[in-house]
C-alpha cells in the first residue's frame, strides 16, 4: 500500500511512518518542520520504501502530485500544544481548517482514503466521564484562545464527516487522548517530557494550576496500532473513534512519579496558570476516554502501564545528545 502521513517528522507521524514500513508499506511524508524535527525520521530517509517533501500542505501543487501518488492519507498535520496554541491563535485556526480542507479536496480528486487526527481536545468541559464519541460538546467562551483549537479541529471533524456524507468519499476520523512516547518534545506545553527533562536536569518540575487534574496517557506505539488497525477497518469510514488510555493519575502524582523514578532531587512546585499562560486560562478536571467502539471495531485496547510509559520516555531523555530541545 501507498501511504501519505502530513506531518509525518511530527512525534506521532514518525512512529506511524515506521509502523508501516514495517509492515512493508511505502510512505511518504510531508512536512514544513515547523514543528516537527528531521531527526524523527532521519533514519528513514534514504530507504526504499520511503520519501520526504518539505513543505507546507497549503501548498496545493505539491499536495495534488502527492495524493495522486497514494492509497490512502493519514492527516496529522496541525498546530499542536497548548502554549502555541495560546501565544499563536491565528497560526493555530489557519493552520488546522485550512490544512485539512486542501487535503480533502486532494484525496476527493483521486477517490484517496483519509484517515484524519482529531483531539480529545474537542470535548471541552464535558463533565460525562468517560467521554464517548457522541457526548454532546461544551466550549468555553471565544474570548479563551484556548478554545480556538477546540473548535478549529471540530470543523475538521465536520468537514471530514461531510465529504464522507456528501461525495462518499472514504474518511473516518480518530480522537488521540494525551499520546505520550520517544520523541515527544515539551517545547509546546506537552507535560511528561517537560517534567522528565526538569527532573534530569535537578531543575523544579513545574506542575501547572493545584495539580489535581486528572489525565489519561497512551503510549505512541499502541495509539499507532490503533491508527493503523482502524486503516484496515473495511466499514469504520465516516466515523468518529477514541484512541487512549484509560488509566488516569493527576498531575501532582506524575510529578511525583516521574521524580521517583528519575532518582532526582528536583523540587515539585505549582504555578498558577496566568503566568504560564493568558489571563483566564481554563483547563479541564478529567480527560478520560470511553474506548469501547475502538475496541470493539479493532479490537484494541492499550497494555501499557504509566510506569513502563514514563520509563521509555525517561530512557529516551537521558540518551538525547541535544536536551535543551
Amino acid at each position: 500500500m501507498r501511504t501519505l502521513i502530513t506531518g509525518g517528522a511530527g512525534f506521532i507521524g514518525s512512529h506511524l511512518a515506521e509502523a508501516l514500513i514495517q509492515k512493508g508499506h511505502s510512505v511518504t511524508v510531508i512536512d514544513n518542520l515547523s514543528t516537527g524535527r528531521l531527526e524523527n525520521i532521519q533514519h528513514l530517509i534514504g530507504g526504499p520504501d520511503f520519501r520526504f517533501a518539505i513543505d507546507t500542505i497549503t501548498n496545493e501543487n505539491v499536495l495534488d502530485r502527492l495524493t495522486s501518488e497514494c492509497d490512502i492519507v493519514f492527516h496529522l498535520a496541525a498546530a499542536v500544544g497548548v502554549r502555541l496554541i495560546v501565544e499563536d491563535p491565528v497560526h493555530t485556526i489557519e493552520t488546522n481548517i485550512m490544512g485539512t480542507e486542501c487535503v480533502l479536496k486532494a484525496a476527493l480528486r483521486y477517490r484517496t482514503k483519509v484517515l484524519i487526527a482529531s483531539t480529545s481536545e474537542v470535548y471541552g468541559k464535558g463533565n460525562t466521564i468517560p467521554f464517548a464519541e457522541d457526548d454532546d460538546v461544551v466550549l468555553g467562551p471565544t474570548s479563551r484562545s484556548r478554545w480556538a483549537y477546540a473548535a478549529s479541529k471540530m470543523v475538521d471533524e465536520f468537514l471530514g464527516l461531510a465529504y464522507h456524507s456528501q461525495f462518499d468519499l472514504d474518511v473516518l476520523l480518530f480522537r488521540l487522548f494525551n499520546t505520550v512516547g520517544p520523541r515527544q518534545t515539551g517545547r509546546y506545553g506537552m507535560v511528561i517530557p517537560r517534567f522528565v527533562r526538569q527532573a534530569l536536569r535537578g531543575e523544579p518540575i513545574t506542575v501547572y494550576g493545584d495539580g489535581k487534574q486528572q489525565r489519561c496517557f497512551c503510549h505512541v506505539d499502541e495509539a499507532v496500532k490503533a491508527v493503523v488497525g482502524l486503516a484496515n477497518c473495511p466499514d469504520a469510514a465516516g466515523q468518529v473513534f477514541n484512541i487512549g488510555a484509560v488509566e488516569e493519575v493527576s498531575i501532582g502524582e506524575l510529578a511525583s512519579k516521574i521524580k521517583q523514578l528519575t532518582g532526582s532531587r528536583s523540587e515539585i512546585i505549582t504555578v498558577p496558570y496566568d503566568e504560564v499562560f493568558s489571563q483566564g486560562f481554563e483547563d479541564m478536571v478529567r480527560r478520560k476516554p470511553d474506548i469501547q467502539k475502538t475496541r470493539a471495531r479493532i479490537g484494541w485496547s492499550p497494555r501499557r502501564s504509566l510506569e513502563e510509559i514514563l520509563e521509555s520516555v525517561i530512557e529516551y531523555e537521558r540518551g538525547r545528545s541535544d536536551p535543551e530541545k
